[in-house]
């Protein structure tokens, strides 16, 4: 009796142990201000932002968090590092600093817009996107020395951008806004499903026509399909990739974003299986 009770204590103990481990638990911060943003390059190596300019660092996986000097006061919304020196933050009033020596030293770069700035995404040292207040998304191929407005197309707030690589990214925000970009954002779509049931493949003709410097284009699959829509320029050249996925049976509708092309005949092309309709639209500044 007396091993099996010591059996049982001892199950007992591996099974809190066990629920401990797998479970959340709280690390000390040694602040008490709000944090908006946390990222990590390793198991070891993080930075959290937040509050009144306050950026705290770990090297040991967040058993110690330590202050890192910011420079400002304002809030700051978002850290993404590229690697364990090289690092960014966005927050209100324009904010975006940067680091090269894991947070030693913060230096402001400078954004060229007004806006809030509420999320930031990197994908290698050079190439970044920060989005915010009244649907603002900027770019820089250079580390951040140069930030470009892109257009969004729209006035929301924009809460979050991810890159999977250099031209292929999302941004989303307030009222279910979703948008994409095959090109590095130098146009944006948004894709959205109408409810229709569709009878055949269709590609409708886009509205408005001529348009500036975004346009609805409209389409119908009848059967769960593999969807390719892309834009094409008056010389053939493949623009973008709005669509390439399987569709279940539906219409939908992309808002096409392209403030940043020139004026001009473009073409977009829908592509299921041997399915194949083009029509044509004009971007008129």
């Amino acid at each position: 009796m007396k091993n099996l009770s010591i059996l049982f204590i001892a199950l007992l103990f591996l099974q809190i142990t066990t629920s401990a481990q797998e479970g959340w638990f709280e690390q000390l911060s040694g602040t008490t201000s709000h944090l908006f943003s946390v990222h990590f390059t390793d198991n070891d190596t993080g930075w959290t932002v937040g509050f009144e300019g306050t950026i705290l660092n770990t090297k040991d996986g967040g058993e110690n968090w330590n202050p890192q000097t910011s420079g400002t006061t304002n809030h700051l919304l978002s850290v993404h590092f590229t690697d364990n020196n090289t690092g960014w933050i966005v927050g209100v009033r324009d904010t975006i600093l940067k680091t090269t020596d894991g947070g030693e030293n913060w230096n402001p770069q400078t954004s060229g817009t007004t806006s809030s700035l509420v999320s930031v995404h990197f994908t290698d040292n050079n190439t970044g996107w920060a989005v915010g207040e009244s649907g603002t998304i900027l770019n820089t191929t250079d580390g951040g020395t140069i930030w470009t407005s892109q257009a969004s197309g729209i006035t929301d707030i924009l809460r979050s951008v991810h890159f999977a690589d250099n031209i292929n990214g999302w941004a989303v925000g307030y009222g279910g806004k979703i948008l994409k970009t095959t090109n590095g954002g130098v146009t944006f779509v948004e894709d959205e499903e109408i409810d229709e049931v569709p009878t055949e493949y269709k590609l409708s003709n886009n509205f408005p026509d001529p348009f500036n410097p975004s346009t609805k284009l409209r389409y119908s699959v009848p059967q769960s399909s593999q969807i390719q829509i892309k834009i094409f320029d008056i010389l053939g050249n493949e623009i973008e990739t709005l669509v390439n996925e399987e569709k279940p049976i539906g219409t939908y509708e992309i808002v096409w974003y392209a403030e940043n092309l020139p004026s001009g005949v473009y073409f977009y092309r829908l592509q299921a299986g041997d399915f194949v309709e083009i029509k044509k639209m004009i971007l008129l500044r």
